[in-house]
């Protein structure tokens, strides 16, 4: 899978909602909070790859 980069759009609960910043999809990903880095909040920018998430 390429590298993708998102935005989280809104947090309820333990789950964040993520949508690809190239503004290509109209999809949005139901993730864990678990799986994301510690720090990560609503307008967070997060990097996938390597089926690990990143802040920038």
């Amino acid at each position: 899978m390429e590298p993708k980069d998102y935005v989280v759009t809104k947090i309820e609960g333990e789950y964040a909602y993520l949508r690809e910043m190239n503004g290509m999809s109209d999809t949005e990903l139901f993730i864990a909070l678990a799986l994301l880095p510690s720090g990560t909040d609503v307008g967070s920018k997060l990097h996938y790859e390597m089926l690990e998430y990143t802040l920038l």
